[in-house]
């Protein structure tokens, strides 16, 4: 019986020693794979990491090193209006001074090798154009024979507010001697005229030139409008005129035939 116990308890010894050694194996096991998985881990990062730092653009540091009259050329050729020359240099991570140099040197290069397109400073910008001499092949190309210009009376309406501005409808009015609603309606939706605000006395709306106009006039700006000195009449023919060809209606107030003047 002795024997039978003791070899028992040798025999349950023996299973609790085995199990005894292989509880640190067991252990040291997933400890070991846990540090393995995070190394593993750590080098997947990194490598996302890398690969996604290669994938990102350049940056700026491309754009500065581009060469500066042909990175100006394909910039100006996607404006959809005039750019100034401190917009151009943010955009190129230049100095104003060397962009606008650089667009001068490109404008008379332009005009010595005698390019059917020019470089010019319009409205406080730079742009391309057609260059006038070739102003009829253009027209016939992007016309096709219709005309799409400004009637004389919208011409005329025009040139007052441009001279007189701001100014209301009922001064236009005043000046031209006709009714002048609908032609500044239509001048309002072609953009050459905008808002400006209201008369403080009578609270008419007043309205003034837009960039757009600066721009299809080509001009850098209302200081550019030619002096209406010689294109006025002599003294003596408005004298001889009579009262009657005069407006009949004052200046201040609204024209009779528009009930919606402001």
């Amino acid at each position: 019986m002795t024997e039978a116990v003791g070899g028992d308890r040798a025999g349950t010894g023996g299973a609790l020693g085995a199990a005894e050694a292989a509880a640190p194996a067991a252990a040291e096991g997933p400890v070991g794979t846990h540090a393995e998985t995070h190394a593993e881990s750590y080098e997947v990062q990194e490598a996302e990491e890398e690969r996604g730092a290669a994938a990102e653009p350049a940056g700026s540091d491309g754009v500065a090193e581009l060469a500066l009259k042909p990175a100006l050329e394909a910039v100006l050729m996607v404006v959809d209006e005039p750019a100034t020359a401190e917009h151009l240099a943010k955009v190129l991570e230049r100095r104003p001074r060397e962009v606008s140099d650089a667009l001068r040197e490109l404008a008379d290069a332009y005009t010595v090798e005698g390019r059917g397109f020019e470089l010019r400073l319009v409205a406080g910008g730079w742009r391309f154009y057609t260059r006038g001499d070739y102003a009829d092949a253009v027209e016939r190309f992007v016309l096709d024979g219709q005309q799409a210009r400004l009637t004389q009376a919208a011409l005329e309406t025009l040139a007052v507010v441009a001279y007189r501005q701001p100014v209301s409808r009922s001064r236009v009015s005043a000046v031209r001697g006709v009714n002048c609603d609908g032609v500044m309606r239509t001048l309002l939706q072609r953009g050459l005229l905008e808002e400006a605000g209201t008369e403080p006395e009578t609270g008419a709306i007043l309205y003034r030139t837009t960039h757009y106009f600066l721009e299809r006039m080509g001009l850098r700006g209302l200081d550019e409008l030619p002096e209406l000195a010689p294109f006025l009449p002599e003294a003596e023919a408005v004298e001889g005129e009579t009262q009657e060809g005069m407006p009949s209606f004052d200046v201040d107030e609204p024209s009779p035939d528009s009930q919606t003047e402001h």
